[in-house]
């Protein structure tokens, strides 16, 4: 399978990118091609234009400018989201990714009325690896808003079956060094057994 892995946090060093890389090297014992998109590090830029909202909606030209990220969109059967979630959602460069990437005649197309024609259907599998600095009880009590919006917004773009996998560390800010250790193998093994 081709696998897009999207990292997003600003620092290489951070406990997001050994997630990443235990991710990358699961998917590579399990015998997938991985095309990976660092936001941060590529110098993506989230920001929807006035301009680029002008023409939203017209599909031969509201890609301009985002040629690769939307070939390797295309160009996957899986996709893979590593990112921390910061108040309660996705940081702001990775929702900047979808505003942008995930646009008509790219990710969809809008049908009659209100109906949304999916248009990412190779996509068969979302993964997300994601850490929150809140305890499980709060992330329940707001009902878990990044979980709410891969399932309902992104997934039905996506192939008819698609399967998400979640894997997310909640309290990670008070989490042992063991517990950190043992999420990151839980992250390579949980993907080294895609198939």
């Amino acid at each position: 399978m081709r696998v897009l892995v999207v990292y997003c946090h600003p620092r290489p060093d951070s406990y997001c990118a050994a997630l990443r890389d235990a991710a990358i090297a699961g998917l590579t014992r399990a015998g997938h091609a991985i095309d990976v998109l660092d936001l941060y590090a590529g110098g993506f830029d989230p920001v929807l234009s006035a301009d680029q909202r002008g023409v939203y909606f017209d599909e031969a030209q509201n890609h301009a400018g985002l040629e690769p990220e939307i070939s390797a969109l295309r160009a996957a059967e899986a996709l893979v989201l590593v990112y921390p979630t910061w108040w309660f959602g996705m940081p702001a460069m990775l929702k900047g990714w979808f505003d942008r990437v995930w646009v008509p005649g790219v990710a969809f197309r809008l049908g009659g009325g209100s109906t949304l024609e999916p248009l990412l259907v190779d996509i068969r599998r979302i993964g997300v690896v994601t850490t929150y600095g809140s305890p499980r009880w709060l992330l329940w009590w707001v009902g878990w808003p990044d979980w709410r919006v891969v399932r309902k917004g992104f997934k039905p773009l996506c192939a008819k079956h698609c399967r998400v996998e979640w894997l997310g560390l909640p309290g990670m800010d008070k989490a042992s060094p063991e517990a950190l250790r043992g999420f990151a193998s839980r992250v390579g093994d949980a993907f080294s057994r895609w198939r």
